[in-house]
C-alpha cells in the first residue's frame, strides 16, 4: 500500500532536462511510524549514474547478530565480515545476486566478499539461525537507506523524470519493494508502506 502523497508530491512537477537537485524521501508504515533500514533508489529516465566506490564496507558479527542489519554496497564493492563474537560463525547466502559461504572463522578473524552484481543478498549463519541481515548491491549512485526517522536525503538527485524505488526486507509487496514515477523537480516525497512482522524479533522492529 502506497500513500497518495507520493503520487501528488511527484506528479505535481512537469518534465524538464536532467540536472541535480536535492531530494528527501520519508518512509513510514501503515500507522505513520518511521521505517528505518528501507533502501531508497532513484533511477532517472536518462539512465543511472554508476554507484561510487566509497567504503570500507563492513558487516560485523557481534552479540550473535549481524551489524548493520541492512548494508548498501555499490556493484564491485568488497565487504569485510569481521567476527567480534567469542564463538565461531559460518556466514552464507543463497541469493541469486551472490551465492557464497565463509566457512567457520573465529573471534578477531575476518573474511571478505566482492559483490559484482546488483540485487539483494540475504545473509545467514549456519551455526546461529537467529542471525540474519541483508546487503543491497546497487548500480545507482542515488541509493541510500533510511535512518531511524525513516528519512533519506540526496543532495544531488536527478531532477528530471524517472522513478523511485523503496525496498525493505519486510515490505508487503512483490520483491519487498514498491516503485513510483519521479517527475521533474520533486524536492520531497512520502512512501507509506505495509510491513510484515519480522520472522523473529529484531532490534528496532
Amino acid at each position: 500500500m502506497i500513500n497518495r502523497t507520493l503520487l501528488v508530491g511527484l506528479a505535481a512537477f512537469a518534465s524538464a532536462p536532467l540536472c541535480a537537485a536535492p531530494l528527501t524521501v520519508r518512509v513510514v508504515d501503515s500507522g505513520g511510524k518511521p521505517v528505518a533500514d528501507a533502501v531508497v533508489t532513484v533511477r532517472p529516465a536518462s539512465g543511472v549514474r554508476a554507484a561510487r566506490g566509497g567504503g570500507p564496507f563492513v558487516m560485523a558479527q557481534k552479540g550473535m547478530q549481524f551489524h548493520p542489519f541492512v548494508l548498501v554496497v555499490p556493484v564491485g564493492g568488497s565487504v569485510s565480515f569481521p567476527n567480534q563474537d567469542p564463538t565461531k560463525h559460518d556466514v552464507y547466502s543463497f541469493s541469486p545476486a551472490k551465492t557464497f559461504e565463509l566457512k567457520l572463522f573465529a573471534k578477531d578473524q575476518s573474511r571478505s566478499v566482492t559483490f559484482d552484481k546488483p540485487g539483494v543478498v540475504a545473509l545467514g549463519c549456519n551455526i546461529h539461525d537467529q542471525m540474519t541481515a541483508f546487503i543491497v548491491v546497487t548500480d545507482s549512485a542515488w541509493t541510500a537507506k533510511t535512518d531511524r526517522r525513516g528519512v533519506v536525503s540526496f543532495a544531488d538527485a536527478p531532477s528530471g523524470p524517472g522513478r523511485v524505488t523503496v525496498w525493505h526486507p519486510y515490505l508487503r509487496a512483490p520483491g519487498n519493494s514498491v516503485t513510483q514515477p519521479l517527475a521533474s523537480g520533486a524536492g520531497g516525497a512520502v512512501f507509506k508502506v505495509a510491513l510484515r512482522p519480522p520472522p523473529m524479533p529484531m532490534p528496532g522492529y
